[in-house]
């Protein structure tokens, strides 16, 4: 990546003229100020990555930066989402991951390695953790399911402080093993455990009968699959809502639109990526992907990838707070400079953040779309030519 020196010096990092989301300049000097060896020893918020490579035998990452205090916010979408874009990434990438090799059933019997993993993920609170590595960490992981993360070498020894106590809900998911991990993340959810710690629960073989590791992409879709599936059989059973609603957030090079049409429920998540963009570096023109379900879900998984359950998730939470049904119709545009991946998280909190806001309301869909001519870079009339549902929506035919 080139960035003319003439643009570094006149933006000094705060001005963003290059065109990116983010300060190349900035995230590389933060991230390089804290150098580590082969032995990493701080607070872990707590943090570990399953990897998904050689499935069955795959590699477990417990992690911590180097650092020691109140490390939580390294695990915590909420932060991220109001920090600025160059502390996220330089703090996420600073995170040391220790990796060592298990069998993906080995959950259900672990060694002493792996139930340290497993027992560290249960607390609530930053664990003392010592990382004894073979080598140097190096790399980095840039993914569009899971958030940044920092750089890693093969785990030699791994070391914990006490432990602070898991939540009684916690402790009782881990201890029962004739409940299923369907049921655990449920019963996790509806006492308040947030989602991105059940999704590291289940990754590392803390949940279910037939316990076993799952990568931690995979974790994370399950959770968000299971949780709106659940909100959904609920929302089924609520009266509609009685006029269409219109939600705008405009975040860091994104546009995030919410269309909610009265009516039984069926949902559509699109994304739109101008040139210059993560997913479409080359392009001379946006590139629109969508994908819907109708009253009775889907049977295949969506080809938009894990950010379409991120997004239903979202939704779904706001319309069983208002104990509504509706017909959510979600897009997002992503424009020229944002191509950093950072995780479905990104999607989750700002879908939650713009239903939060205020809504408009209109009559017809035709006003809808007509307002969001002038929000949308892309034509709301192009839009719908690659939407599932609207044009169901103007027959009212649904399947």
């Amino acid at each position: 990546m080139y960035v003319d020196p003439h643009l570094c010096i006149a933006c000094r990092g705060a001005k963003y003229l290059c065109g990116l989301s983010y300060c190349p300049v900035l995230v590389k000097n933060l991230s390089m100020k804290v150098k580590v060896g082969k032995f990493v020893e701080g607070d872990s918020p707590p943090s570990v990555f399953v990897g998904r490579f050689g499935y069955p035998k795959i590699t477990v990452y417990p992690s911590t930066p180097p650092e020691f205090g109140d490390t939580s916010m390294y695990e915590d979408p909420r932060a991220w989402l109001a920090m600025d874009i160059n502390r996220f990434l330089a703090m996420r990438m600073s995170v040391v991951r220790g990796g060592i090799q298990f069998k993906v059933s080995e959950a259900r019997a672990p060694g002493r390695e792996l139930y340290d993993v497993q027992v560290a993920s249960l607390s609530p609170r930053p664990v003392e953790m010592e990382l004894d590595l073979e080598s140097v960490p190096r790399g980095r992981v840039l993914s569009e399911t899971v958030p940044p993360l920092g750089p890693s070498a093969p785990l030699k020894r791994l070391r914990l402080g006490a432990l602070p106590p898991p939540e009684r809900v916690v402790e009782k998911v881990f201890q029962e093993r004739d409940m299923k991990a369907g049921k655990a993340i449920e019963r996790l959810y509806s006492d308040g455990i947030p989602v991105e710690r059940i999704a590291r629960l289940l990754s590392v073989g803390n949940l279910g009968v037939e316990r076993k590791l799952v990568p931690t992409r995979w974790s994370i879709t399950a959770v968000d699959k299971t949780l709106s599936d659940l909100l959904v059989r609920k929302i089924k059973e609520y009266p509609s809502i009685d006029q269409i609603e219109v939600y705008v957030r405009k975040f860091r090079l994104n546009t995030f639109v919410a269309i909610l049409v009265p009516g039984e429920w069926a949902f559509e998540w699109g994304e739109a990526w101008f040139p210059s963009t993560t997913w479409n570096m080359w392009g001379s023109s946006p590139q629109v992907e969508v994908d819907y379900e109708g009253y009775f879900g889907r049977r295949t998984y969506p080809d938009i990838g894990g950010c379409y359950y991120s997004s239903r998730l979202a939704v779904a939470e706001h319309l069983e707070r208002r104990r509504r049904q509706a017909i959510p119709i979600l897009w997002r545009e992503i424009y020229p400079g944002f191509y950093f991946p950072v995780g479905v998280w990104f999607v989750r909190e700002n879908v939650r953040e713009l239903l939060r806001g205020e809504s408009v309301k209109f009559d017809t869909l035709s006003e809808a779309l007509k307002f969001l001519e002038g929000v949308l870079k892309v034509s709301p009339h192009e839009w719908a030519k690659h939407s599932g549902l609207i044009p169901m929506i103007r027959s009212r035919l649904f399947p």
